[in-house]
């Protein structure tokens, strides 16, 4: 009887550690802390156990260009427009305006006066919508602004575009002025890369 109470405990003992061993090959990866974020607020990153909310995304297929909104917004600067201006849309629109096209037709000119130059054209919003509404009508603001340009002979290989929504606000009063000043489609020179 003790032969079979000996097998039966080795039994018992094996598939404990079997299971042990399972349960600890399993669990090889530790839990990693969320890197901080920094905010203006200071509010501090949320624990592991917890999902920390979404930040919003900034839609580019492109790294910032140097003198874009994103690249200025990096270096703590405020955006300032280059050789091109920006054109401004009437709200929940993409449509161009006269005064757009006017401004569009002196881009056009500057742009074929210096060959060697690309643009990267960025769709702003103001705040009101929601984030994805935003970040595709900023899409459709460029879009528009492109569309015209290559109509005025402009190469569409020499122009990007890329959309921001509301995300890059040039101003961040919720006043009419304002919210007409980030209804915008800025225009980025790209200069060619020094060659050496």
């Amino acid at each position: 009887m003790k032969l079979g109470n000996l097998s039966f405990n080795k039994y018992w003992i094996g598939l404990v550690a079997g299971s042990f061993v399972a349960v600890a090959g399993c669990a090889t990866e530790t839990a990693k802390k969320p890197e901080p974020t920094s905010r203006s607020s200071g509010a501090a990153a949320a624990p592991s156990t917890v999902r920390a909310p979404v930040e919003k995304p900034v839609v580019s297929s492109n790294p910032a260009s140097p003198g874009s909104s994103l690249d200025a917004l990096r270096q703590g600067k405020t955006a300032a427009d280059g050789p091109m201006k920006s054109i401004y849309f009437a709200f929940d629109s993409y449509v161009l305006t006269a005064d757009s096209r006017a401004v569009l037709k002196a881009n056009a000119g500057w742009l074929k006066a210096n060959p060697s130059s690309m643009v990267e054209i960025e769709g702003h919003c103001d705040e009101r919508g929601t984030t994805e509404y935003n970040l595709a009508l900023g899409a459709k603001r460029a879009r528009a602004a492109m569309d015209y340009l290559v109509t005025l002979g402009v190469n569409p290989a020499r122009i990007r575009t890329t959309s921001y929504g509301e995300e890059l606000p040039s101003c961040r009063e919720s006043t009419e002025a304002c919210y007409l000043d980030n209804r915008r489609a800025r225009f980025v020179e790209i200069r060619p890369r020094a060659s050496s």
